[in-house]
């Protein structure tokens, strides 16, 4: 009964021993000249007793965790700064899905055992979009493959229902979600991989379902898609762009001018923009019936997101007719026969409902066409105005009144501004009034 007690108090004995001869050196002679000590005669019956000693794997264990946090205080909480670091010196020749691609199979080659890779994979996620691979299949396989096989897979039912590795299972729904975001379809070679990893009824696995379910339905939902790479020509750009403004099919796009550059005759260089318009068949019927003694303004620029993409544009309108110049059209009862647009109903109602809604409604004024130009100064939009007197000549008898806004004068991307002149002379104030009076209305 008392086996266990002694056996502890020799192991410690036996560690103590190890700790004095670490101390003191000069420990073995004396030892060996003064054995009727009762200490060193519990060290002689340790020795003799060498067979009974601690398990091997608790020691490993030990050792495993002492080099890990000497580790650790040596590279101070490596993780996921390193790996940021390993991509970084990799950015250096070229940020390319080759070269992201070599960082992955560096990590993968130099460890069999993939220490460290929910880090790693946390931290190429966050570098993807940097290297242009966020829509990758390919890529994004291959960061799944990272991980180990068959190591996370649940044993029986109680490791499945205590959600078996945590850390690594929602390391790979958070794979997937940027998948998600990023509108990537995962495909069989992602099943099999989740199933290696994670087993098929893990987390992950019932995120990949939920995808496969979701995607097919609401892929193709939008009736006006934005491709993911935008042209980058603007004359193409703008086309893109004033035919989702319009959202009608009869609606025509037209190039009124090219950028080009013209020379005048004192030699110099004048650069002239480009002007694209739309107009649909129902707002040039609506210009026609217009009053010429009511003006039309141009208005703008507004702005308008494709993506990470904004562009502007700006608009013709007039302002809304008083209330004792409305006239409602009468509706043809012919005009659909599946769906009629008005309905004349007597409905039963009784004496206590309340069919009245106070309600706020904003009228709003018609608008008669839409463009986009390099420039949005007064004299480039006048050129659209008389290009659109060729269709609609009641323009020629309307004025037309310019509110314009301060805004950017071309398409440009954010990392490229316009480089301010440091040798042009600082405007006066007759010079500083000046296209402020020409952006003002004018009545």
């Amino acid at each position: 009964m008392n086996c266990a007690p002694r056996l502890l108090r020799i192991q410690n004995f036996r560690a103590l021993t190890v700790c004095l001869r670490a101390i003191v050196p000069a420990a073995a002679p004396f030892t060996s000249s003064h054995t009727h000590s009762p200490f060193l005669h519990g060290c002689s019956v340790q020795h003799s007793l060498r067979s009974f000693h601690g398990s091997g794997a608790l020691q490993k264990n030990r050792a495993i965790a002492k080099d890990y946090e000497e580790k650790s205080e040596h590279e101070g909480g490596k993780s996921l700064v390193t790996h940021d670091d390993l991509f970084e010196r990799v950015a250096q020749e070229s940020r390319t899905k080759a070269t992201f691609n070599r960082v992955l199979d560096v990590f993968v080659k130099q460890d069999i055992r993939r220490r460290g890779h929910v880090e790693f994979i946390y931290a190429a996620l966050k570098k993807m979009l940097e290297f242009g691979v966020e829509r990758d299949l390919a890529v994004y396989n291959k960061l799944l493959d990272v991980f180990p096989k068959e190591v996370f897979v649940p044993r029986n039912f109680i490791q499945r229902m205590y959600n078996h590795y945590p850390r690594q299972q929602e390391c790979g729904v958070q794979l997937l979600e940027q998948m998600e975001n990023y509108g990537v379809l995962p495909n069989v070679e992602t099943k099999v991989l989740l199933v290696q990893i994670f087993g098929e009824k893990s987390h992950p696995m019932r995120k990949y379902q939920r995808l496969m379910y979701w995607f097919p339905r609401f892929k193709n939902m939008n009736p006006y898609p934005v491709p993911h790479e935008l042209p980058q020509d603007p004359i193409d750009l703008a086309r893109i762009s004033l035919s989702r403004i319009a959202a009608d099919l009869d609606a025509k796009v037209t190039v009124h001018q090219l950028p080009y550059t013209d020379i005048t005759e004192s030699g110099e260089e004048v650069s002239q923009p480009y002007i694209i318009g739309v107009q649909s068949p129902d707002q040039r019927s609506l210009l026609a019936k217009h009053n010429t003694s009511r003006p039309v303004f141009v208005e703008g620029p507004f702005p308008l997101w494709l993506r990470k993409t904004c562009v502007y544009y700006y608009v013709l309108r007039a302002d809304p007719l008083p209330p004792e110049e409305r006239t409602e059209e009468p509706i043809d009862p012919e005009r659909c026969f599946f769906y009629p647009l008005e309905l004349d109903v007597d409905l039963d109602r009784d004496l206590e409902d309340d069919d009245s809604f106070d309600v706020d409604e904003v009228v709003e004024g018609p608008v008669f066409a839409m463009c986009m130009a390099g420039q949005g100064d007064q004299v480039t939009l006048a050129k659209w105005i008389s290009a659109l007197q060729e269709t609609n000549p009641v323009l020629g008898r309307t004025a037309t009144l310019f509110r314009l806004e301060s805004g950017p004068g071309e398409l440009q991307s954010a990392a490229e501004p316009e480089p301010a002149s440091e040798t042009e002379a600082e405007p006066g104030p007759a010079e500083e009034a000046e296209p402020l009076r020409s952006q003002r209305m004018k009545q």
